[in-house]
């Protein structure tokens, strides 16, 4: 089969188009032809290694090969013990821990998959494992009238997280780069910055405020929160990870706004209701660009260097 693979950390360029064996399901396992794979910011970091804890694993060479891990294709074959999945069944996930999703076939554990709604297409479908479960998790308990600040709102998780915010009635401000302002306005948010030009920090005070780009200093970030605010951050270098669980958590008890690292949950639980909330219209799906298996460089790309308005989706 085909695979895009690659052997150290780097830049778009150390991937390269192999012929690699078909892998064979284990027990608990699933064989699945990958039809699309959505590209995640997390997969931009796994190839570059960094933020560091994007080495788990594989500290000075990629413990994973082949990078992508919210798939979506049809089950070839099962391991041993699954009795969930048959061949022919139509499924999507967030295969993590194994990845491989830019490739022709991919294993991953049944455990991590649903069958895929069919109103959905397979690439709708691969956008929201990881990308809707971080969005509704990051503004879960917003409520009507609330201000809610969601920071990197025009990618993936952001393009989610804008609309799930506004349908709990919440006044939402997206912050990103100036070529994704009215994108975020698309979506429903009622006020937009271009982080070049504005520190959001600066302004508000929010009620919430999501961070799926943190980098600010604790201070900055308890400056922007009302009182009894909550700031939630996803992803960010390990420094300010670091700052927001230690000093953060200490900020929050001294003056009641509370800073934290959301720790999402994944699995089918946490992605089947966001999806519900897409097969009803409740929820759109925004696909920026579809790539082709040999394009990985540039999907990635697109998405690493915050181009990508919304998803972006690679198809066989």
């Amino acid at each position: 089969m085909r695979a895009v693979v690659y052997d150290r950390y780097g830049n778009p360029d150390v991937l390269r188009v192999e012929d690699v064996p078909v892998p064979s399901p284990a027990a608990g396992q699933v064989l699945l032809r990958v039809v699309a794979t959505s590209v995640n910011l997390s997969d931009w970091e796994t190839l570059r290694g960094s933020p560091a804890y994007s080495r788990i694993g594989g500290l000075r060479t990629p413990a994973r090969r082949t990078l992508g891990s919210d798939i979506a294709g049809r089950v070839e074959a099962v391991g041993p013990g699954v009795t969930a999945f048959t061949s022919g069944d139509e499924v999507y996930g967030d295969n993590l821990d194994l990845k491989g999703g830019f490739a022709e076939y991919a294993v991953a554990p049944a455990r991590v998959l649903a069958h895929k709604p069919t109103a959905l297409s397979f690439a709708e479908a691969s956008t929201i494992p990881q990308a809707g479960v971080i969005a509704r998790q990051g503004v879960d308990g917003a409520r009507p009238g609330q201000r809610v600040l969601i920071n990197g709102a025009g990618g993936g998780s952001g393009a989610f997280a804008i609309q799930l915010a506004k349908r709990l009635g919440a006044e939402v401000t997206g912050v990103d780069n100036a070529g994704k302002l009215d994108f975020m306005r698309s979506l429903g948010a009622d006020h937009v910055l271009d982080y070049r030009r504005d520190d959001f920090t600066r302004h508000g005070p929010y009620d919430l405020v999501l961070d799926l780009v943190a980098h600010r200093s604790v201070s900055a970030c308890r400056r922007s929160l009302a009182g009894g605010g909550r700031y939630r951050c996803v992803g960010g270098s390990v420094p300010t990870l670091l700052r927001v669980l230690t000093a953060g958590t200490l900020t929050g008890l001294v003056t009641g706004r509370r800073l934290g690292v959301l720790v999402v949950k994944a699995g089918p639980a946490r992605f089947a209701p966001v999806a519900d909330l897409c097969v009803s219209g409740d929820l759109t799906v925004h696909i920026d660009r579809t790539f082709t298996l040999d394009e990985v460089p540039e999907a990635l790309a697109h998405v690493g260097e915050g181009r990508a308005l919304g998803k972006v989706v690679v198809a066989g």
